[in-house]
């Protein structure tokens, strides 16, 4: 029994020389060590034998068993360092490297354009309102004066969402809420997208953004509307530029102007883009007309006011010479991290 039980630990020692890898050692370990190997029936059969054979064969078993779980727990702790020593030769990080940079995302010239202007104008003493996009034909049109024969209000050139609320197609109707909940004197702006039916192109787009401003006070006259404006375009782009206004018809203030700033590209010689001219027009602007305050309870006789409104979008071109809006809406970053 003895000799048997030397030569199965001597087998299995000259096994586990062999053994490279952890399954080929666990396949060993159940054959010497689990519960159906040759010791544990070994084990199992001392109940055969007498008293005192079993005293010294159990003995005997036990130091074979001790021996071959030690040698096993060398064996396994060796193929274990092998393996973790080859994983690390396999698998180099070279942490002297540079880790991958991050790609932020950058600010869209609008946004920055729109940062600046309302710093100018919060400067200036105006603060900032905002309306919804979606309102009522009352707010978008009738109390600005444009009326049911208006062609504004044909569905070629507005969002009707149904027979009476539309998506705003200027930030006026802030203007009107303004005047409806504050009592003068007033002076703000308000930025914010509009909407108008045009076909996506070069130089127009169906969602834009827009800026309108608001003064209504005692004795404003066109004086303060003009010297608001000049401050404001030469804040904007530098005191070089020159600005000349020029009549027009706008029904919601009266009388009506249009500015116009000289050309950014030949400085007012004359090119293609200003069409020989030497100007361009940037926004419209006016004195609100009496019947618009009226309406809003405010009282014509002791107040007046001006307005004025320009497309966002159109400054961001003609400040940094894009010819394209719909760049300004294709969130490429190889665009905006120009600006």
């Amino acid at each position: 029994m003895k000799e048997k039980l030397h030569n199965l630990f001597n087998h299995a020692v000259e096994q586990l020389k062999n053994v490279s890898t952890v399954d080929e050692f666990e396949e060993l370990r159940i054959k010497y060590l689990g519960k159906k190997s040759e010791l544990s029936q070994v084990l199992k059969d001392l109940k055969n034998f007498s008293q005192e054979e079993r005293a010294s064969i159990g003995k005997f078993v036990n130091e074979i068993k001790g021996k071959m779980e030690n040698i096993f727990s060398e064996t396994i702790e060796n193929i274990k360092n092998v393996e973790m020593e080859k994983k690390l030769k396999e698998e180099v990080l070279d942490i002297t490297l540079p880790g991958k940079k991050i790609r932020l995302g950058h600010k869209n010239p609008i946004q920055i354009v729109l940062d600046e202007i309302q710093d100018i104008f919060l400067n200036m003493g105006f603060s900032i309102e905002e309306g919804p996009d979606i309102d009522t034909e009352y707010y978008n049109f009738e109390a600005l004066n444009i009326y049911k024969d208006h062609p504004a209000r044909s569905e070629q050139d507005t969002f009707y969402i149904d027979d009476t609320h539309v998506l705003r197609t200027h930030t006026s109707t802030v203007q009107i809420r303004t005047m409806e909940n504050k009592k003068p004197p007033i002076k703000i702006i308000s930025p914010g997208r509009v909407y108008r039916s045009d076909a996506l192109d070069a130089t127009h787009s169906p969602v834009f953004y827009q800026m309108e401003g608001l003064v209504v006070d005692k004795d404003i006259n066109m004086a303060h509307l003009k010297g608001t404006l000049e401050k404001f375009i030469k804040t904007m782009f530098g005191d070089n530029i020159k600005t000349k206004f020029r009549a027009h018809y706008f029904p919601f203030t009266e009388p009506s102007a249009e500015m116009d700033v000289s050309c950014f590209v030949c400085k007012g010689k004359g090119c293609s883009i200003c069409k020989g001219s030497g100007y361009i027009e940037i926004l419209g602007c006016g004195m609100v007309h009496p019947d618009v305050l009226e309406r809003c309870e405010i009282n014509s006789e002791e107040y007046r006011g001006f307005a004025f409104g320009f497309g966002i979008d159109r400054m961001v071109m003609l400040k940094y010479g894009i010819e394209d809006i719909r760049l300004l809406y294709e969130s490429d970053l190889r665009f905006l991290s120009q600006f």
